[in-house]
């Protein structure tokens, strides 16, 4: 391998100005090239834009491992692009993210979302009511009431005064125009100011306007001066200092300005703290003015760790979030497994690379293979594990989080879909569906609805998931070793009670596809051996918990309640007789509306159980 140490000026970086693509790549490779390379490679700080770009850096990796032959091999295959692409990274202040590492978004997709925060006109004008027209009420409220204790003791030029003073306020201040509607308190105050100014009395209509108006200001909030009129003014002025939401996304902003866009953030507490007195000084923000929560969501969203992590702070707030971020964790356990830490590092930034409209942030099989068949990714292969057993590991690790973290939620389409390319990576027998019918109009079935019938029959075939459903699975299994699609079609059709020919444009025969297959965990069950850490009863205990919410739509509730019977029904007698213990205290503590709600179904469900108990067999009539 070429590693001279021809002219090059000392120092030279990988971002030197005016230094090509060409030059840079003969830098890297002498000995000060390649000593910086393997600095980087330890402390992790760099950035792969796009899988080209850590080329090198696999050239250093494999120098220092010993392997000089694959080394000066991959140079070679690389030397005839050096003019043409440019395969070093770029510094970064922040290391790469580990392997396990994922956020939800990029620190340049959290700044676009405060950038779209704009001032809000009815939170503006509210502020303009409060700074400008409540203190000149008051003062308005003060001469009418001097007047009432006093005609003597006002006088034309105050009057005239207070009437010039309203008019360059309202040029000056439009957001608020309560004081424009000639019924307002104000507008009477107003007009009785004008008759009195010019000299005129009023007449008696205005004028008892006028004693009715200042009547209804004082009982609403009390004479100016008075103890109660001062603490209501001091709270609104303290409302109305608190700064302005999207002055405050302004600052979040300028915090977020020199990182990484590309990446997540390791720190959410620095970017989304109070107001420090240097920010105060430079923006004229209040010291300690607090960051509010929906400025600080998105920036949240761009924290980078583990994904444990982000499902306990509430970074992962759902299953279908999950499958949001499930391409770039499927990215990263890609990288699990290699020889060290340095080189997972290195492969999961590959595969977590691209670049805008040419690599795609979403996994598939065939982004997969293109890495993988990438020269430098494929120099350190025999580094790594067997792709098909790494695939497989990180199949049952997000299945099993889903059930776990989600257990009434199931695998939802978002993350079926990001997982269906893994899971063929991985060699399972059955692919992973997300709609059950290939067609929108007709009776045609996607190709892996039978095999994800045949394993939910294998796994559920005498079971209470069976029973209550009512179900024979006998009949489905036979059905798929016939690879009948059409029959399969026909009893969709049939158990869901309709006559037409087009299952895939009815909700309740799609639905029925999905019970009849667990839309999919009996296949991550059966070839994937998907079992949560905590157990299926607890599974079960949070899908019924998930079912009974209070904020869950009659589509989730169903959904639920069919996850409920899933996990119940991979329960040993023991697990299931707990956790219908738990549920039976959980309902007798729910709202009567509630509970009345899951009455019947709860009865069909213990049926279900007990007929498994004792021995019954047959199906439970749905």
């Amino acid at each position: 391998m070429d590693t001279n140490t021809g002219h090059h000026p000392p120092g030279v970086g990988l971002t030197a100005p005016g230094l090509s693509d060409a030059d840079l790549f003969a830098h890297c490779l002498t000995d000060g090239g390649l000593a910086l390379l393997e600095s980087l490679l330890d402390s992790g700080r760099y950035e792969v834009r796009a899988p080209e770009h850590a080329a090198l850096l696999y050239v250093a990796w494999l120098r220092r491992a010993g392997q000089d032959a694959a080394a000066a091999e991959l140079v070679e295959e690389l030397r005839p692009f050096a003019a043409e692409v440019r395969f070093a990274p770029y510094p970064a202040e922040q290391p790469v993210p580990g392997p396990d590492a994922v956020h939800r978004l990029t620190v340049g997709e959290a700044a676009a979302a405060l950038a779209r925060r704009a001032p809000r006109p009815a939170v503006e004008a509210q502020r303009e009511a409060l700074t400008v027209w409540r203190p000149y009420e008051d003062e308005l409220l003060g001469h009418w009431l001097r007047f009432e204790a006093d005609p003597q003791a006002v006088t034309r030029a105050q009057g005239a005064a207070l009437l010039a003073r309203y008019r360059e306020l309202a040029a000056a201040h439009t957001r608020c125009t309560k004081h424009l509607n000639p019924k307002s308190n104000t507008a009477v105050l107003l007009r009785g100011l004008e008759e009195s100014a010019a000299g005129r009395e009023l007449p008696p209509r205005l004028a008892g306007l006028v004693r009715h108006a200042v009547a209804s200001m004082v009982a609403r909030r009390g004479r100016p001066g008075s103890a109660e009129h001062t603490r209501l003014r001091r709270e609104q002025a303290r409302q109305a200092a608190l700064p302005a939401h999207d002055e405050l996304a302004a600052l979040v902003l300028r915090r977020l300005a020199p990182l990484d866009t590309a990446r997540g953030t390791a720190d959410v507490g620095a970017l989304t703290g109070p107001v420090t007195a240097e920010e105060a000084r430079g923006t004229g923000l209040p010291v300690g003015a607090g960051i509010p929560p929906s400025i600080r969501a998105p920036v949240a969203a761009a924290v980078t760790a583990p994904l444990r992590t982000l499902l306990d702070t509430g970074a992962v707030p759902s299953a279908e979030v999950l499958g949001e971020v499930a391409a770039e964790l499927i990215a990263a356990h890609t990288a699990q497994g290699y020889a060290d830490e340095s080189l997972g590092a290195l492969v999961a930034a590959t595969y977590r690379a691209r670049r805008p409209h040419r690599y795609a942030l979403w996994w598939s099989r065939e982004h997969h293979e293109r890495i993988a068949s990438l020269p430098w990714v494929r120099a350190v292969a025999p580094w790594g594990p067997d792709p098909a057993v790494r695939a497989r590991a990180a199949l049952r690790t997000f299945a099993e989080v889903c059930v776990e973290g989600f257990p009434g939620a199931g695998l939802p389409d978002l993350l079926a879909a990001a997982l269906s390319d893994l899971a063929s990576l991985a060699g399972l027998p059955a692919p992973l569906l997300t709609e059950p019918f290939a067609a929108a109009y007709g009776a045609r079935t996607s190709p892996g609805l039978l095999p994800a019938a045949r394993a939910a029959g294998e796994l559920l075939r005498g079971t209470a998931y069976e029973r209550y459903h009512g179900i024979d699975y006998a009949q489905v299994l036979r059905l798929a070793a016939a690879a009948d699609h059409e029959g399969f079609a026909e009893l969709c059709v049939a158990r869901a009670g309709r006559t037409g020919p087009s299952p895939a444009g009815d909700a309740a025969v799609v639905e029925q596809a999905r019970i009849l297959t667990t839309s999919n965990l009996a296949t991550l069950v059966r070839y994937a051996d998907v079992s949560p850490p905590g157990g299926w009863e607890g599974a079960a205990r949070g899908a019924f918990a998930a079912a009974v919410r209070r904020s869950a739509t009659p589509a989730q509730t169903a959904r639920a309640w069919r996850q409920l019977l899933f996990h119940l029904s991979l329960c040993d007698a023991d697990g299931q007789r707990r956790a219908l213990a738990w549920i039976d205290d959980r309902a007798a503590r729910l709202p009567a509306r509630t509970a009345a709600g899951i009455t019947a179904p709860l009865a069909r469900l213990r049926r279900a159980v007990d007929q498994g108990a004792s021995g019954g067999s047959g199906p439970d009539s749905p």
